[in-house]
């Protein structure tokens, strides 16, 4: 099912999505990968704040390219989401709800996911120019030391996703091959 998505990603909207749904998200998502989400876990297991409200979040597991003239960032193409698989359910378990990536989840995100109402959203591996033209502001908020992975605010417009796992662990990644080897047969 097609469905057209402002954020936040509340729990009762992330319900609603369901494993395969193509999805057009508007509103505020967050950038981070493994260095910031560590940085992140570290801070909270100080007793310290995050740079921003992860309440109900979206975050991008992305690490643009610098901007060309004109454009709020550079290409914009998501990277293994497994690489944050350590982080996720404490960034969850502080109120993070959707996650944009690439490739499969460990089972203790999945578990993660049913417990906390998240969703994965999967972004087209290879397209972050087209991902890019989504994203109309991109603004750094923290771990400028970081590089491309730094913690930065985006909005993005209409930004093209498919639920890969939804908020009760249906996974697509099983799920579409499990009907094709059944279509084989």
């Amino acid at each position: 099912m097609e469905k057209h998505i402002t954020l936040p990603l509340t729990e009762a909207l992330a319900r609603t999505l369901k494993a395969g749904d193509t999805v057009y998200l508007t509103g505020v998502i967050y950038t981070s990968r493994d260095a910031g989400h560590k940085r992140m876990c570290e801070a909270l297991a100080r007793g310290e704040a995050l740079p921003f409200d992860p309440t109900d979040a979206t975050i991008y597991y992305v690490g643009p390219t610098p901007a060309k003239p004109g454009r709020p960032i550079g290409s914009a193409g998501p990277t293994t989401s497994g690489r944050m698989d350590a982080y996720a359910p404490t960034m969850m378990s502080v109120g993070a709800r959707g996650m944009i990536g690439k490739g499969a989840r460990l089972p203790e995100v999945v578990e993660a996911m049913k417990k906390y109402a998240g969703v994965y959203f999967g972004a087209i591996g290879g397209a972050g120019a087209l991902i890019a033209g989504s994203i109309k502001s991109a603004e750094l908020i923290a771990y400028e030391d970081l590089g491309a992975e730094a913690l930065r605010k985006l909005y993005v417009e209409e930004m093209p996703l498919v639920v890969i796992i939804d908020s009760e662990g249906n996974n697509l990644y099983e799920s579409g091959r499990a009907a094709y080897l059944a279509s084989l047969e």
